[in-house]
C-alpha cells in the first residue's frame, strides 16, 4: 500500500523501517563493486523507450519513502501537461540496513546508514559504493542514443534531504558529460535543503552579510557537507585549493534551480537539521538558501545566468507544496516557461 503524502512528510521518525519497497531494480557496478537500488519507474525504462523527450529523477527525502515521491511525481507531471508516453519519471530509493533486513531484500541490495546517502558517502553493504554513483549509473542509462533517441532534457530534483542529495550531486557530479555531449540538458532541481555546501570559510552574519566563520565555535562548520574539507572518496582530490576552485567553476556552470517555501522558516522544526555546522549557515531553511543565494552572487558578480532562486509564497516544508506549485511545475517540466 502507498504510503500517504502528508503536509509536512518528515515529522515522522525516519530511523524505522519503510513500509513500501520498489519492485524494480538497477544494476550498479563501480570499481569497488556492484549493488542494486530499488527504483520507482513509470513503465519499464530499462527497455526502449525511443519516444520518451524528457527524464526526472527525483529523490525522496530522509524517510526514504519513494513511493510517495513517485506519486508525487506523476500527480505534478499529469499537472504539467505531461504523460508516460513523453516524460520518464524514475524515484530511487536509498534503503538503510534495517530496510533490508525488515523487507528481506536480496544480499545485492545496496543499504547506508540512516542519512549517510544525502551526503554522497558509501553504502555499508554490499559494496562501498556512494549514492552519487548510483546517480551516475541513472545518467549513464540514459545517455544511450539507442534507447533514448528523442531525449532533449533531464531533470534531477529533490526535497528536502533530497534537496541535500541534488546540490551535492550538482557540485561533484560526474557523469553530465554523456548526455552534454549529445545535445541533452540537465538541470538540477534543489528545494528546501537543511544545509548547502560553500565553498570557502565565509558564512553568513546578522547583518546579511558575509565573514570568516571562527572555527573555534564549530570546528566541522567547512567539513563535508557543509564545506569542502573532508570530501567523501566519490569528489576526493589529492589537490584539495585545486579541487574546490574546480568544483566551484563545474557548479556555476550548471542549471541549477533553488525552491523555497516561503513559510519554511521555523527554527525548531523537528527534521531541521540544528547541528552547529547548518546553524552556521542559518537559523532555517528559508533564510539558510536565501543566504546561500546571496552568497553566490557576491563570489560571482558576473552574474549566475544559469542559477536561480524562487520563493515559493505561502508554502512551509511540504515537497508537494513545492513540486505542484507554478515555481515547481516549471521548474520540474518547463510547464509555463
Amino acid at each position: 500500500m502507498t504510503q500517504p503524502l502528508i503536509t509536512d512528510d518528515e515529522r515522522a521518525p525516519n530511523e524505522r523501517p519503510v513500509a513500501v519497497v520498489a519492485s524494480r531494480h538497477l544494476s550498479v557496478t563501480t570499481r569497488a563493486g556492484s549493488g542494486t537500488v530499488p527504483v520507482f519507474a513509470n513503465g519499464d525504462w530499462l527497455a526502449p523507450t525511443r519516444e520518451v523527450r524528457r527524464a526526472v529523477i527525483l529523490i525522496h527525502g530522509r524517510l526514504r519513502n519513494g513511493d510517495t515521491y513517485y506519486d508525487l511525481a506523476e500527480r505534478s507531471c499529469a499537472l504539467a501537461g505531461g504523460s508516460a508516453a513523453d516524460t520518464l519519471l524514475i524515484v530511487p530509493q536509498f534503503l538503510a540496513t534495517a530496510d533490508v533486513e525488515a523487507h528481506e531484500l536480496p544480499p545485492s541490495t545496496l543499504h547506508w546508514d540512516w542519512t549517510s546517502w544525502m551526503g554522497g558517502e558509501n553504502a555499508e553493504g554490499p559494496a562501498p559504493i556512494s549514492s552519487f554513483e548510483v546517480l551516475d549509473a541513472i545518467l549513464l542509462t540514459l545517455a544511450s542514443r539507442e534507447q533514448f533517441a528523442s531525449l532533449a532534457e533531464v531533470v534531477i530534483a529533490g526535497h528536502s534531504g533530497g534537496g541535500q542529495v541534488v546540490q551535492r550531486y550538482a557540485v561533484v557530479a560526474h557523469s553530465e558529460a554523456p548526455l552534454t555531449a549529445r545535445g541533452v540538458a540537465v538541470r538540477y532541481v534543489v528545494a528546501n535543503p537543511s544545509s548547502y555546501v560553500y565553498f570557502d570559510a565565509m558564512r553568513p552574519v546578522a547583518s546579511g552579510e558575509f565573514a570568516a566563520f571562527d572555527r573555534a565555535m564549530c570546528p566541522s562548520f567547512n567539513r563535508w557537507k557543509y564545506g569542502l574539507e573532508d570530501l567523501p572518496a566519490y569528489a576526493s582530490d589529492p589537490d584539495s585549493a585545486a579541487c574546490a576552485a574546480a568544483l566551484e567553476a563545474r557548479y556555476v556552470q550548471r542549471d541549477v534551480t533553488v525552491l523555497l517555501g516561503g513559510e519554511d522558516c521555523d527554527p525548531l522544526h523537528p527534521a531541521l537539521d540544528r547541528s552547529c555546522a547548518a546553524q552556521s549557515q542559518g537559523s532555517h531553511r528559508l533564510g539558510r538558501g536565501l543566504a546561500y543565494a546571496r552568497y553566490m552572487a557576491a563570489r560571482h558578480p558576473e552574474g549566475l545566468p544559469t542559477h536561480r532562486t524562487f520563493v515559493v509564497d505561502g508554502v512551509g516544508h511540504d515537497a508537494k507544496g513545492i513540486f505542484s506549485s507554478a515555481y515547481g511545475l516549471a521548474a520540474l517540466f518547463g510547464a509555463g516557461l
